[in-house]
Formats: structure tokens, C-alpha cells, sequence
């Protein structure tokens, strides 16, 4: 075993030992410059499937690229850690299972210009101005749902990213009632954001999937946008 070692060392073309970063994307190393964290690392219970990094997504396509880690500020990770473990506590075969976190600036303009044929003040309700920033740039917003420890998403009533008032969390009553959603969806969706509220994370009105752990003004002042 140490000749093995030994030859695979010898028969490197680099000369030094090879650094962990190598092998790590450009925009995560950005992100870990800047002082964002892994969640996986702080909570491996925590799934992970970053829609913006495969074609399964409104823009059908892969936005993010070699990006397929979820990363954050640490004190929004930590509450997310917080927001899983209450989850585990009140449903043991449950997870949250992470669709995007920390969004470059860059993705941003792809998200926005997706998004041509809406007037602005609509598109806003989707994807925050880029010119503006999202809370996502600055690391300190998270898209997600509640899955089984299979990585099975719960029924929510729509996909992630369904443009559409079926989405809106402000609508839910009035869809119960005019059947379009159902009391199991409702209920999964409460399940979510009693989990993400008690860690100390803020909903919003047109998307069931996303919390803040700050506001933007906040974000603005603590924090650095990615680029």
C-alpha cells in the first residue's frame, strides 16, 4: 500500500501537494472567500438538489453549471441547522431537502432575463431585480421543502418555482376552498414553515418555497454580494 502511495505521488505532474480548492468550482471558492458555508457540512441531514444546476427549473437549464452545493452566511446556516433539527424532532422521517441558497449576481440576470414577455413589476414577484440584488445574493435567503429521508418531496399543491397564485402562500384559504389545493397540502407546506419560522426565518407572500433569514436592508448592510 505505501509503494501504491508512493508511485501515485511520483507519477503526479504537480509538483506540490494538491490543494483541496483544486477541485472545487470558481463561484464556490468565491463563496468561501467571502466567508459563506456549506450546509451539508453544518447539518449532513440536510438534502440537497439545486434545481438552478440541472434542467428541472422554469429557464429549462442548467444556470448554475459545475455548482451543485448549497451554501450560505453562517448565521443563516445555522438557522436552517435549527429549522432541520426541529423538523426531526416533530417528524422523525422527515428532511429538508434545499433547492437553491447563495445565487450569484450573475445567475441572477439569467433568472431575470428568462422572464422577458412580464412587465418588471410582475417579474418581480419571481425573481428580484438583479440591479437590486436578491437576499440570495447576498447568501441569506433559501428555497426548499420537506422531503423524506428518500429525498421524496412532500406534496405542496405546485412545483418549485410555479409561477402562479397556486404558489402563493397569501391565497392558500381561498385555493382550500375553491378546491384547488387540498388540506394535505396545506398542511405540508405549514409543516415547512412552522420549522423555518421557529429557526427564525421570514416567509413571503408568492412563494410557499422561500424564506429569508434577514431582510434585503439587513443583508445589505452585513454582507458582500456574490458575484
Amino acid at each position: 500500500m505505501r509503494f501504491f502511495t508512493l508511485l501515485l505521488i511520483t507519477l503526479s505532474p504537480f509538483s506540490g501537494p494538491i490543494s483541496p480548492s483544486f477541485a472545487q468550482p470558481k463561484v464556490e471558492q468565491a463563496m468561501i472567500k467571502q466567508g459563506l458555508v456549506d450546509v451539508h457540512k453544518v447539518d449532513p441531514t440536510i438534502l440537497v438538489d439545486l434545481k438552478y444546476s440541472t434542467t428541472d427549473n422554469f429557464v429549462g437549464k442548467d444556470v448554475y453549471g459545475d455548482l451543485t452545493r448549497a451554501y450560505l452566511q453562517p448565521m443563516a446556516a445555522k438557522k436552517l441547522a435549527k429549522a432541520s433539527k426541529y423538523l426531526q424532532v416533530h417528524h422523525p422521517n422527515l428532511r429538508l431537502l434545499v433547492y437553491d441558497a447563495a445565487r450569484p449576481r450573475s445567475a441572477q440576470w439569467n433568472l431575470w432575463n428568462a422572464l422577458p414577455n412580464l412587465p418588471e413589476n410582475e417579474r418581480q414577484k419571481y425573481v428580484a431585480d438583479p440591479r437590486k440584488g436578491s437576499i440570495h445574493n447576498y447568501g441569506c435567503a433559501v428555497d426548499l421543502t420537506v422531503a423524506t429521508k428518500d429525498a421524496e418531496p412532500l406534496d405542496m399543491g405546485t412545483k418549485y418555482d410555479f409561477f402562479g397564485e397556486l404558489a402563493y402562500p397569501s391565497r392558500e384559504e381561498k385555493l382550500l376552498k375553491s378546491g384547488k389545493l387540498t388540506q394535505q397540502q396545506l398542511d405540508n407546506r405549514q409543516i415547512l414553515r412552522t420549522a423555518m419560522r421557529q429557526a427564525g426565518f421570514s416567509a413571503i407572500e408568492f412563494e410557499w418555497w422561500h424564506f429569508n433569514a434577514l431582510s434585503r436592508e439587513k443583508a445589505k448592510m452585513a454582507f458582500r454580494i456574490v458575484d
